[in-house]
């Protein structure tokens, strides 16, 4: 059950600054409700785990700048007992075809026929060359994974046997360009200039979905959303053509967006930073750390998830920042110092799970978030565990990568 803590709708232990930060949201437009769910933490804006209920308001600062992040799961054809023996060469392949971090490791070139979709006009209102340069850099980054907490995984089942594959991450650097471009907008500066980024006590950016510019950046977001199944699409393909495997069930779903739902009679905009929407029946996936379980979960019919406006989790949530965990980096040198975990405890807790890693750093270890099952108990009146997975392969860009992309 939530507790409501002035007028913010919290599940899970609350966290002051997020709680603060989620007062500040409902205090900005014509909002209806503010949400948090059990993972949530401060973020730029709207806090990581915050749903905003708006009407007719839309929020790209809410969206955040990796617009459509997101994950895929499927099940597998494939019995953990047949690839067991290969798992060590099956996640070298995987972590050398597949681009992790900035750049593209591969020479692949992704043809899709999103390029060919009529809400790239949008782009051609703000100016030929955001357009060109845009679309450029979209067809050069679809299928990359990034870096952050973005990831490839193989799971097992282990009440069945059966190997899954999940993924997660966004629409890259054209997503991140867009959100900037249009809080620029909002500010009334040109899409493409250099502005100082937000701050995190930012209020939120808003604007009115009828407005001109409202409706171009709903649009841009669509064109973000559908990007960002494309590139996860790809990449779940990818591990199933190194497993020799088919998919006989899958999941896919956003956490950083902004969706028109009809709720008790009215139509709002809801936008999810770090939150799944759960509506019943609806299928999701929501991942812990490289040391815990993930699941594949299911809204339900109840009046809890009813007032949650049929919101849950996207994860554990972080408890500990990565500048805390892995210590300052120093980008001239690419080394760090100062962090309160070491690579030693983190390779020891891998090992000791029993999971192959290629890639990832001690600020993506298990001991910077929270167990899922805490997560989980906080909104068992809203969903049902489907499907409870054991990590076997993570893959994560290296430690020392820089990606200006990331959530």
């Amino acid at each position: 059950m939530y507790q409501e803590i002035k007028g913010v709708r919290v599940w899970g232990d609350p966290i002051e600054n997020a709680v603060d930060q989620a007062v500040t949201c409902a205090q900005h437009g014509d909002v209806e409700q503010v949400l948090l769910m059990a993972d949530h933490h401060k973020g730029y804006s709207q806090p990581v785990g915050g749903v905003v209920v708006y009407r007719n308001q839309i929020s790209p600062s809410g969206v955040g700048y990796d617009i459509a992040c997101g994950n895929k799961a499927v099940k597998t054809n494939v019995k953990y007992v047949d690839i067991k023996d290969q798992l060590s060469k099956i996640m070298d392949e995987l972590a050398q075809s597949i681009s992790f971090g900035v750049g593209r490791s591969n020479r692949e070139k992704v043809e899709h026929d999103l390029f060919d979709d009529s809400d790239w006009s949008v782009y051609q209102e703000i100016g030929k060359q955001e357009h060109d340069n845009l679309k450029t850099l979209a067809k050069k980054q679809l299928g990359t994974v990034g870096s952050g907490n973005h990831f490839v995984d193989l799971f097992v089942e282990e009440a069945t046997g059966d190997v899954w594959v999940a993924n997660h991450f966004g629409s890259r650097g054209f997503g991140h360009k867009t959100a900037s471009g249009f809080m620029n907008l909002a500010k009334g500066v040109k899409f493409s200039d250099k502005v100082k980024g937000e701050r995190m006590e930012d209020a939120p950016t808003l604007l009115d979905l009828d407005s001109e510019i409202g409706d171009m950046y709903y649009r841009a977001m669509q064109l973000a959303g559908k990007y960002a199944y494309a590139g996860r699409d790809y990449v779940i393909q990818k591990v199933l053509d190194i497993l020799q495997a088919e998919a006989v069930f899958s999941v896919h779903n956003h956490h950083n967006f902004a969706w028109k739902e009809t709720h008790n009679g009215e139509e709002y905009v809801i936008v999810r930073k770090g939150a799944t929407p759960s509506a019943p029946n609806q299928w999701g996936f929501i991942g812990g750390s490289m040391g815990d379980i993930s699941v594949i979960v299911r809204g339900v019919d109840s009046e809890e998830n009813r007032d949650a406006f049929y919101s849950t989790v996207h994860g554990a949530g972080r408890i500990m920042s990565r500048t805390e965990a892995a210590g300052k980096m120093n980008w001239k040198t690419r080394t760090r110092s100062g962090g309160k975990i070491t690579p030693d405890q983190m390779k020891q807790a891998i090992k000791e799970y029993g999971v192959e890693l290629r890639g990832g750093g001690t600020d993506e270890s298990p001991f910077v978030y929270k167990k899922l099952a805490d997560v989980l108990e906080a909104h068992k009146q809203t969903l049902s565990i489907e499907h409870v997975l054991k990590p076997i392969g993570v893959c994560m860009a290296g430690e020392g990568e820089f990606d200006p992309y990331k959530d």
